[in-house]
């Protein structure tokens, strides 16, 4: 009798400790999930192939003279229009430093709206020293905080980027706002979000993502990737825009600029009439990027042949 109830003890304590330790590989699991999607969502880019290239653009430095924006990947976005389901935008999170990362944006015609009546922002985000710089004897305000998904196609969203008729554009969203400079923002992306709105203005769906480019610890972006499909493929690129000034030098570290003469951007003093002219343009033709590519080159823009891989 005593045999038997010790071996029915030593069945129960084997059955215990196998409970406990598939216990403790499920906890471990479970951890290792978490951690996993918290520094996914947290740092760079996670997949392999869009990581390389967000190094490969944070590590080039812009030279005084060259082009505004360079092709990546041959200028074909990578973006997969099947996977547009519903008007949203995913704002990636801030990471350790504040900084912003990358949205992408689902969009249709609904999300369209107008700059009038827009409120203040006050949002500062970082690298933010907008003070004035006398440039060729003008006094001029060198950044903007720029929206990586444009405040006129984000109508109807949300903040935290969910469908809601009325909803205001996301103006003053953290996760949206970044320092740019003026040229980078009213000229350069201009061209881009003229294509993206154009095709919503048609009755298009566009997936449309925005990533702000650092290099290690800089406070202000080098760089927007800048990226989109429609899901018929009529809108399709894949540009880096560089965050530069005509006239103006920055310390990316900080975001503070100086006034520097021999700081251009090809084109510079002729992409005004350009971006107006383009922007004027009946919403009856397709903008494509090679029409694009034309415009700019009229004007003095040039864009480098090789393509970032």
């Amino acid at each position: 009798m005593r045999k038997r109830s010790q071996r029915w003890w030593q069945l129960l304590g084997v059955l215990g400790l196998m409970l406990v330790l598939s216990g403790c590989r499920a906890i471990d699991t479970l951890t290792s999930d978490t951690s996993s999607t918290h520094s996914t969502t947290a740092s760079a880019p996670a997949n392999s192939t869009v990581a390389g290239t967000y190094a490969s653009l944070a590590n080039q430095t812009y030279q005084s003279g060259g082009a505004a924006a360079i092709k990546v990947n041959s200028g074909k976005s990578t973006l997969q229009a099947s996977l547009w389901k519903k008007s949203k935008i995913d704002y990636g999170n801030l990471d350790q430093l504040n900084r912003t990362t990358t949205d992408t944006a689902y969009l249709s015609q609904a999300n369209l709206g107008k700059s009038a009546g827009r409120t203040a922002q006050t949002w500062s985000p970082t690298g933010w020293h907008n003070q004035p710089i006398t440039v060729n004897g003008k006094r001029v305000y060198p950044q903007n905080r720029g929206h990586l998904i444009a405040y006129t196609i984000s109508f109807n969203l949300t903040n935290d980027g969910q469908y809601q008729a009325g909803e205001a554009g996301s103006l003053d969203n953290p996760k949206n706002l970044a320092t740019q400079t003026a040229y980078s923002n009213q000229q350069t992306m201009q061209i881009y979000e003229n294509q993206v709105r154009t095709a919503l203005e048609q009755g298009k769906k566009v997936i449309y993502r925005v990533t702000t480019v650092f290099r290690g610890n800089e406070l202000m972006p080098r760089g927007y990737w800048s990226q989109a499909i429609s899901t018929d493929g009529s809108v399709n690129f894949n540009v880096y825009i560089w965050n530069v000034e005509p006239g103006v030098s920055f310390d990316y570290a900080t975001g503070r600029g100086k006034a520097d003469a021999n700081m251009q951007v090809a084109g510079a003093d002729r992409i005004n009439s350009s971006t107006n002219t383009a922007a004027s343009r009946s919403t009856s033709q397709t903008t494509t990027s090679k029409q694009v590519e034309k415009e700019l080159y009229k004007y003095g823009y040039k864009f480098v042949k090789k393509a970032v891989q």
